[in-house]
């Protein structure tokens, strides 16, 4: 399995941002899509996941939506009144087994994308 997002760059405050990634591979060993990010010196954190249901981080909701079009095996995040505090590298990542109760553990996850970053100021 190959992950590949794209989509971010450097915004303006107030602004959005559509993230994709797009999956290759086993549909079976993707099961379980999630959003992660990693802002500069934090630690990495679940974002949102999506397999039958949907999962966001608590102190996220409202402003992140993630949707996937099986179809085209990509996964998207829509990110909207960016915050300078949402500037970090956001991975893709997936797993075989549901997302429920454990989506947000990083080390519970096989595949993982390179990264996109965003920006905001």
């Amino acid at each position: 399995v190959q992950l590949v997002e794209s989509g971010g760059g450097s915004v303006q405050t107030g602004g959005s941002l559509k993230l994709s990634c797009v999956a290759s591979g086993s549909a079976a060993s993707t099961a379980c899509m999630t959003w992660f990010r990693r802002a500069p010196g934090k630690e990495r954190e679940g974002v949102a996941a999506q397999d039958w249901a949907t999962y966001y981080a608590d102190d996220l909701k409202g402003r992140f939506s993630i949707s996937r079009d099986n179809a085209k095996s990509t996964m998207y995040l829509q990110i909207n009144d960016l915050k300078p505090e949402d500037t970090a590298m956001y991975y893709c990542a997936a797993r075989a087994a549901s997302c429920a109760l454990t989506w947000a553990r990083a080390d519970l996850y096989k595949y993982w994308g390179q990264g996109t970053q965003v920006t905001v100021s």
